[in-house]
């Protein structure tokens, strides 16, 4: 895990950066594709999900050196070769978890953060989930294993495989030409993003497009349909940590209602989006009906609390940098106490641009946490010297989020829905 947090050390100013010249070059060629509220939640969703996996918090079933251990047939050498198989292996094995993510219920819920962004750009990308709490991927990689590629192998490959999916998250970007044939392009993620009828479900592909293509799940992007983005029942919060379990609770409260036991027990396995016929009589829900008209979810806001979120935002993204960066020095308990207080700033911040009423009480409550930490709960950090040379600076930043949640928190405002045109399913 330390290895994990110093490569996001380097990995996320790498995207920062890659963000802020998209945002730029968008308002320079007046094609801006950020908004405010949006970026906020989308770069507020991969800082959960880089807390979960940095602090470990997944049930693994099986881990690839297990997996290796036990079932290799031969020994491999780290040849070139090797390390190409081990990148097609991944690279193919990430394909058919991605559909299965797309195809089945329970495995949507575990997806569906990275589409909730009615937007389509680079802090789109970040939007990854913290409900996968179970750990399967390797079961994917099991012909890796009896081909016995080192695991080695597999270690430094996969990181490198998944921050090769941020750069195609880009309206910016046309059709590439013959890459078009051989790699995922921004041109075929967008379509990947869009909920077009014709769009649903297509391009699952990860860094190689020829899986779309052998296993009949290709589509081209169309000029004449050009691709709304977001899921068909809205989100309608920016808060990260609702969104990565909407499904759940809904799938919860149709396995509840659901009459027929045999209903209670498929609906997690029956494709995405399936309900109960009398769940969907007696419970219907909203969804987008014109791709080409509804209304992407807002909230009202003024540019002082703009200012303040995106503030918000860069101190949680700077609690996190120090705590990668003193990660070996931290302890289990530091690294818990410092994620808890980054995830409820991510909890308490957007609430208030939800417009919650709640939101005021998570954002005392967490500054007040934050205070005692600081003063009186050191030994938790293991009485980390660098405390000392920040220590004004926190007490100053929980102090600000106490007043600016209380200060906001009575400004509510109330968001307005998406999905203006709809159906019932």
């Amino acid at each position: 895990m330390e290895a994990y947090a110093t490569a996001l050390l380097y990995a996320i100013p790498f995207f920062m950066v890659l963000m802020l010249l998209e945002m730029g070059y968008g308002h320079f060629t007046g094609k801006q594709t950020y908004r405010v509220m949006d970026t906020v939640s989308s770069i507020s969703s991969g800082l959960t999900n880089i807390i979960k996996d940095s602090l470990g918090l997944v049930l693994v079933l099986v881990s690839y050196p297990y997996l290796v251990e036990n079932l290799a047939l031969i020994e491999l050498k780290a040849t070139w070769l090797v390390w190409l198989s081990a990148f097609l292996v991944i690279d193919f094995a990430g394909y058919w978890n991605h559909r299965l993510s797309h195809r089945v219920n329970i495995f949507w819920n575990q997806h569906v953060i990275h589409h909730s962004s009615e937007e389509f750009n680079l802090a789109c990308a970040l939007r990854q989930s913290i409900s996968n709490v179970i750990g399967y991927f390797p079961l994917f990689l099991i012909p890796a294993a009896l081909l016995g590629v080192p695991e080695q192998v597999i270690a430094i490959i996969a990181p490198i495989h998944l921050f090769g999916q941020f750069w195609y998250h880009t309206q910016h970007i046309g059709k590439l030409g013959w890459l078009e044939y051989i790699i995922v392009t921004p041109s075929q993620h967008r379509v990947h993003h869009a909920i077009n009828p014709i769009y649903i479900d297509k391009n699952l592909g990860q860094i190689l497009c020829i899986w779309d293509r052998m296993f009949g799940t290709f589509q081209e992007e169309l000029e004449e349909e050009p691709p709304q983005y977001g899921v068909l029942k809205p989100a309608a919060t920016w808060n990260p940590l609702y969104i990565n379990f909407q499904h759940l609770w809904r799938l919860l409260q149709d396995a509840w209602h659901a009459r027929s036991w045999w209903d209670k027990m498929r609906i997690w396995f029956m494709p995405t989006g399936w309900r109960p016929a009398d769940v969907v009589e007696r419970f219907p829900r909203t969804a987008i009906e014109n791709v080409y008209d509804f209304k992407k979810y807002r909230t009202t806001s003024t540019r002082l609390f703009r200012y303040y979120v995106i503030f918000q935002l860069l101190a949680t993204l700077a609690l996190l940098i120090f705590m990668f960066y003193h990660y070996g020095a931290l302890g289990n308990p530091g690294l818990l106490a410092l994620g808890l207080l980054a995830t409820l700033a991510v909890y308490g911040y957007t609430s208030l641009m939800d417009g919650a009423p709640y939101g005021v009480w998570i954002e005392t409550g967490r500054a007040l946490l934050g205070i005692w930490l600081l003063l009186w709960g050191r030994h938790l950090l293991g009485g980390m010297e660098p405390l000392e040379s920040i220590l004004g600076i926190g007490l100053a930043y929980c102090l600000i989020s106490l007043l600016g949640g209380v200060y906001f928190g009575r400004l509510q405002a109330l968001p307005t829905q998406s999905g203006s045109t709809v159906r019932t399913s």
